[in-house]
């Protein structure tokens, strides 16, 4: 049987281990994941109350158009409802712009390390894939730009990055996509924008009037605390998103994600109250880093990546061993970081503990 080439060398992806199997393997009552950048408060009881009312709908296929949610967030946003497309997270619309805009003609830039599904999916459509390193873990967008050709369909910019929690300034970015061709569609991926609180991140909605090259990328999975329900979307201009919606899979968000996601847009409280705890926990591992004299990036996202001069895997299977999941930095591109998610002030209390013991082992 033959399957497409580029297939055989690549791996499905490769989440965090999962809560059970630690418990099991190391004989722990109590294991804490910090891998997956979830959200530790869960999500809010308007989402839950709506999901226990979708109950008696699951023999119904959902709406394949998203109608409700469309309407809702079209105006939670301010843009219009044709400017959305809907993903089985925004995973589905990375693929979606990926079958959509890739083939073995064209190319396609990104930094590294990035979040890895861009790269993945890529490699699958066959497209020649041109790669530019972070600069002290920012985005280096002009030699990017440097990258691009009369071939090129999609630049990459994720932003805060996944894995460093760095992001990209508004006049830093405003000159940059001044100076992007009209015929390369740049996807600004911002699942982390709940969180961030940097007070010169730019508003990139309102550049879609300015830039119809461009999409945003957003997610239900983390502040909105979704992550199962795998609802995430992308706003961009309507006549895009007109031309992309045939790679979209029919019914590709469910009935009980959609009506999770509507009741999660009404509780903006929830939202406010999750970011600022976040804010508190980056401060813990702030001053941790800084005492134990320990590089890392400052971040906009719900997670740190902290350097400790080491073999990341060594000091994951350490942190294993106490009941911590987190992500070893040899699995992004950083073989001496750990990328850990920020949880409740008690959970990073504590794998701030554990962590002192073996920085000063």
């Amino acid at each position: 049987m033959h399957v497409k080439e580029q297939l055989l060398t690549l791996k499905p992806y490769q989440p965090g281990k999962p809560i059970e199997e630690v418990k099991k393997e190391f004989n722990l009552s109590k294991v804490v994941k910090l891998a997956s950048n979830e959200n530790p408060y869960g999500c809010s009881e308007k989402a839950k109350q709506a999901i226990l009312s979708e109950m008696e709908q699951l023999a119904i296929y959902p709406d394949g158009y998203s109608a409700l949610l469309r309407t809702k967030l079209a105006n939670h946003l301010g843009v219009r409802e044709e400017e959305l497309i809907f993903g089985n997270g925004s995973d589905e619309v990375v693929q979606i712009i990926c079958r959509a805009l890739l083939s073995p003609e064209t190319n396609t830039v990104m930094a590294t390390p990035t979040f890895p599904q861009y790269k993945h999916n890529a490699i699958i459509e066959g497209t020649e894939i041109r790669e530019v390193p972070l600069v002290n873990g920012d985005h280096d967008l002009d030699a990017m730009l440097n990258q691009v050709d009369e071939k090129t369909t999609v630049m990459w910019v994720c932003t805060p990055n996944n894995p460093t929690g760095t992001y990209i300034k508004e006049n830093v970015l405003l000159e940059f996509l001044q100076k992007v061709p009209k015929h390369v569609l740049v996807v600004l991926d911002e699942a982390y924008y709940e969180y961030v609180v940097a007070e010169d991140y730019p508003q990139t909605i309102e550049l879609l009037k300015d830039y119809p090259n461009i999409i945003i990328l957003r997610t239900f999975s983390k502040a909105y605390g979704l992550a199962a329900l795998r609802v995430g979307y992308g706003i961009a201009n309507a006549d895009l998103i007109r031309k992309i919606e045939p790679a979209r899979e029919p019914f590709n968000t469910s009935r009980i994600g959609q009506a999770a996601a509507i009741a999660a847009l009404d509780d903006v409280d929830f939202v406010l109250e999750c970011r600022e705890k976040n804010q508190k926990g980056l401060q813990q591992f702030y001053q941790f880093c800084e005492e134990q004299k320990l590089d890392y990036y400052r971040s906009e996202g719900n997670f740190i990546l902290i350097d400790f001069n080491r073999d990341s895997d060594e000091v994951f299977g350490a942190l294993l061993k106490k009941g911590y999941i987190v992500r070893s930095g040899n699995a992004l591109g950083f073989p001496t970081h750990l990328r850990i998610t920020i949880g409740t002030e008690q959970q990073n209390a504590e794998i701030i503990e554990v962590l002192k013991e073996f920085v000063n082992h």
